[in-house]
């Protein structure tokens, strides 16, 4: 919820509720959450990509590669729709981020549903932070610095995007792996 002040987040729900939940997450905690050492290893090697759709090829390569340093590596017809556009960007570590564009099909606006994309956090280190923060003050593109380690913006679509200096596998000083 970017965008909303912690008072606003507060009050979302009552202090009853959010106790409620409070004691449902530390019991999934307890249920499913292992230390390190005995943690089963993962089956996964990575995420390949993600995929998300777009309105226009050219502004969404001109955000990723000249806003974000995020240079396209691929670009062919997409098999599932004849004319659509399948594009990649490197986005690090053998990670990519993948999009397609739907001729003829008008998708809407962007919004947040259930099991849709809340955000997608890209680690970039602090140079890069900073150079994206000036591209995107030099684009006029509105953002929000939280934590001074997250730049939350949005992209020529709507998508949240959050560039976040943490390394990879930790998040504000806890280890995410």
């Amino acid at each position: 919820m970017t965008g909303v002040s912690a008072a606003e987040k507060s009050s979302l729900i009552s202090e009853e509720e959010r106790q409620r939940l409070t004691t449902a997450r530390d019991r999934i905690r307890e249920e499913f959450l292992f230390s390190r050492e005995h943690r089963p290893p993962s089956t996964g090697k990575g995420i390949h990509h993600t995929a998300l759709i777009c309105r226009d090829v050219r502004t969404t390569v001109e955000f990723y590669q000249n806003v974000a340093g995020f240079p396209v590596t691929v670009l062919f017809e997409n098999r599932d729709l004849a004319g659509s556009t399948h594009f990649f960007f490197d986005v690090g570590n053998g990670n990519c981020l993948a999009f397609f564009d739907l001729p003829g099909v008008d998708p809407g606006p962007y919004d947040e549903v259930l099991g849709g994309l809340h955000h997608i956090a890209i680690c970039v280190p602090g140079t890069q932070w900073y150079g994206i923060k000036s591209r995107l003050d030099e684009r006029g593109i509105e953002y929000m610095v939280e934590s001074q380690v997250s730049i939350y913006t949005r992209d020529p679509d709507g998508a949240r995007i959050e560039f976040i200096m943490d390394p990879l596998g930790e998040m504000y000083g806890e280890d995410t792996v």
